[in-house]
């Protein structure tokens, strides 16, 4: 195959892209906790409203409208941005109730879990190959998940709801012709209707957060816009430049700072059943690590003999 097939050719653009965003989202508890007395629900609407807006005045400024256009008259990438819009406003959610509720060891399990479910993903669905070392890598994953399971005697919802709806919604941005920002800006446009109206419903019930809860709070809710979108869109532009696989891989730098922070800042329970199924984990992290490693090495021989 020559290495083209193999190799998008802005895929350095990619990796910075996904680096970045996961950086960005892996002191996301930091904000959160920060804004720890707003109700989830009402969190995830400023994060939706606050993103209209400041996507909006991103797209005006670039003139991309009619972008935004096609993007909501092409049937099938509506579909699917609607389906990717239920998916990240889900994983909000969830992420947010279990920061909340000091869980953010279960959000770092859960973003540990999702590069093995891109991997199976991007299998089912895109027909990317799975190497003998990357079924290894799951198999582990698998197990780590397992002994928590058994061991801790509940089954880790938060986790597998947060890495399955992340995952599938890396997926879904892969396929959808519509570019990073249009859709982007689309999938908050579709959210936006319920999120202004659930806003509107608690102010006229005088449970609004907003205002009441002091200027700070105000302001870290009106910031939403910014730290939603920014990392999203370099998510996204990350996604499209690099094979799902790949992405699912640089997932680790979100989970690793957020087990830090449960760990040494927020002090959450941390057994040796937790050690065990991280441990797990890790060592498929590990696999899947010299795996991409080699599959590398193999591309850059593949270049090299090509331009002999």
């Amino acid at each position: 195959m020559a290495a083209q097939q193999l190799h998008h050719p802005e895929a350095g653009k990619g990796l910075l892209y996904g680096i970045i965003s996961y950086l960005i989202w892996g002191f996301f508890p930091i904000y959160f906790k920060a804004i720890a007395a707003v109700p989830p629900l009402q969190v995830v609407s400023h994060r939706i409203a606050w993103s209209v807006l400041f996507l909006s005045l991103l797209i005006s400024w670039r003139s991309r409208w009619s972008d935004i256009r096609d993007a909501m008259t092409q049937r099938s990438s509506l579909l699917i941005l609607i389906g990717s819009a239920l998916l990240i406003a889900t994983n909000w959610l969830v992420f947010i109730i279990a920061v909340e509720h000091g869980q953010v060891l279960q959000s770092s399990l859960g973003y540990f879990i999702t590069p093995f479910v891109s991997v199976l993903l991007g299998l089912l669905f895109l027909k990317e190959r799975l190497r003998r070392l990357q079924l290894a890598a799951l198999l582990l994953a698998a197990a780590g998940v397992l002994i928590l399971t058994v061991r801790l005697g509940s089954f880790p919802w938060t986790a597998l709801i947060l890495a399955l709806t992340f995952g599938s919604y890396g997926l879904l941005r892969k396929v959808v012709k519509a570019d990073p920002l249009s859709g982007l800006t689309v999938e908050t446009f579709l959210l936006a209707p319920l999120a202004c109206g659930y806003l509107a419903f608690v102010a006229w019930r005088g449970d609004a957060a907003f205002v009441a809860a002091g200027m700070q709070t105000s302001l870290l809710l009106m910031s939403a816009g910014v730290v939603t979108a920014v990392p999203l869109l370099l998510f996204a532009a990350a996604a499209r430049r690099l094979r799902l696989a790949t992405v699912g891989f640089l997932q680790y730098i979100t989970p690793t700072l957020h087990f830090l922070l449960a760990v040494l800042v927020y002090k959450e329970q941390f057994t040796s059943t937790h050690l065990a199924s991280f441990l797990l984990i890790w060592a498929g992290l590990a696999a899947y690590s010299w795996d991409a490693y080699r599959a590398l090495a193999d591309l850059r021989r593949i270049k090299d003999s090509d331009t002999l």
